[in-house]
């Protein structure tokens, strides 16, 4: 019982002293970001068929079925054609932002808002890939994804930098626009238009209330306690998020492989064959015709698929064959994307999967990124030492399978 009480201790300490996963988070938001980043802009020309006042589901319908399920969409409030392109627009800057990991907490926010309100709006548009990023729209809002990668992190090194100098520090930006989504937000529930039952309220306010009192603890505090309280509440939420999201992964494989189990084609050992020729699916034919021409190989994609992803969850307790089997089920989703057609819902899975990805593969892999961004940005110069880069500090080392 003695021997236990230390390690208990460590544990609690390394829950509420740090944000595990720096590298993993930044990786899931960029991915999620990225991918409906990329979707938004794919669907521009088609915005109006799939989400707007063209489309076959028609805004009458949305809102008869918003009201019913209770259903946040912010394409609810008005069903004008202004409306809508603004909030495209401006979906699709929020996107952009929590990329770019700017004020990553109020991006997550408008993310959130913007795949909600999208994809709530038609519910039938979708290719498997919206129900993953509608999750981590959500997971994303409670974690700090912006700790590495991003232009808060840059930002935070330069005012360190300048306090170290002596220098006062004041940020004006915050505020601003913390004041100004207030009131937008204090509007529309004032005039009765945020709905979405109990939760996305609740959300939003409880995330604006909670940005403005970090924001007053760090400017008028008078000593370090309120705000190590702060740290430590910030740091056990973005850690309860990250096994939220690593359960949630786990729990989509395990059920679409025992769900494939119980099917009488992947038992035959067949099951791949079919999608592979179906229309819908096969936008480069001959490569379908050349992975299904053989029965033995179709028979091994087919219950290898299953095989990879009822032992996925199970692969978790072993470091090596996790990495092992989690580079198989990212080449399946590229494979998919690939032959299928599916990229988004690929690349949603692989921003779900990345949160399993090596701490010492990520560093390097952001090391490799920023010397080549550093050759590029020289333009032909002189050869000059590599910055500082954030894995240097004991912070940045904590993570998930390191």
């Amino acid at each position: 019982m003695n021997r236990r009480v230390p390690s208990v201790s460590r544990g609690v300490a390394r829950v509420t002293e740090s944000a595990l996963g720096p590298y993993q988070s930044a990786v899931v938001r960029i991915g999620s970001a990225g991918t409906w980043l990329l979707f938004l802009l794919r669907e521009f020309p088609h915005r109006e068929q799939l989400y707007g006042p063209d489309g076959p589901w028609s805004w009458a319908l949305a809102r008869r079925l918003t009201s019913d399920n209770g259903a946040f969409s912010a394409l609810m409030w008005t069903d004008g054609r202004a409306w809508f392109e603004a909030f495209y627009v401006l979906a699709v800057v929020a996107s952009a932002l929590l990329l770019l990991g700017w004020r990553t907490r109020t991006a997550s926010v408008l993310f959130m808002v913007g795949v909600l309100s999208l994809q709530n709006r038609s519910i039938f548009v979708g290719d498997g890939g919206d129900n993953v990023l509608h999750l981590m729209s959500i997971y994303l809002v409670f974690t700090r994804c912006g700790q590495v990668w991003s232009l808060d992190a840059r930002r935070a090194g330069r005012e360190a930098a300048a306090r170290a100098r002596g220098e006062r520090v004041t940020d004006r930006v915050g505020p601003l626009l913390w004041g100004v989504l207030g009131l937008v937000l204090a509007g529309v529930t004032v005039t009765g238009r945020l709905h979405g039952g109990l939760f996305v309220p609740v959300l939003l306010w409880t995330v604006w209330l909670a940005q403005g009192l970090w924001w007053a603890v760090g400017r008028r505090a008078r000593s370090a306690e309120p705000r190590i309280l702060l740290d430590v509440v910030a740091n056990v939420v973005h850690n309860g998020a990250l096994v939220v999201i690593m359960a949630e992964a786990c729990l989509i494989y395990a059920t679409a492989g025992w769900y494939k189990i119980q099917g009488s084609r992947w038992q035959d050992g067949t099951a791949v064959y079919y999608p592979l020729h179906l229309d819908s699916f096969s936008p480069w034919p001959a490569l379908a015709d050349l992975l299904s021409a053989g029965g033995t190989l179709v028979m091994l994609m087919t219950y290898g698929t299953v095989v990879a992803q009822v032992a996925f969850p199970f692969t978790l307790f072993n470091r090596r064959v996790k990495n092992v089997l989690l580079a198989v089920m990212m080449t399946e989703h590229a494979v998919i994307a690939v032959v299928l057609g599916l990229p988004f819902f690929s690349l949603a899975m692989i921003a779900a999967d990345s949160v399993f990805l090596p701490t010492s593969f990520l560093i390097r892999l952001g090391g490799r990124a920023a010397r080549a961004r550093e050759r590029l940005t020289r333009r032909g110069g002189p050869d000059l030492p590599a910055p500082r880069s954030p894995e240097d500090s004991e912070t940045a080392r904590v993570g998930f399978g390191a």
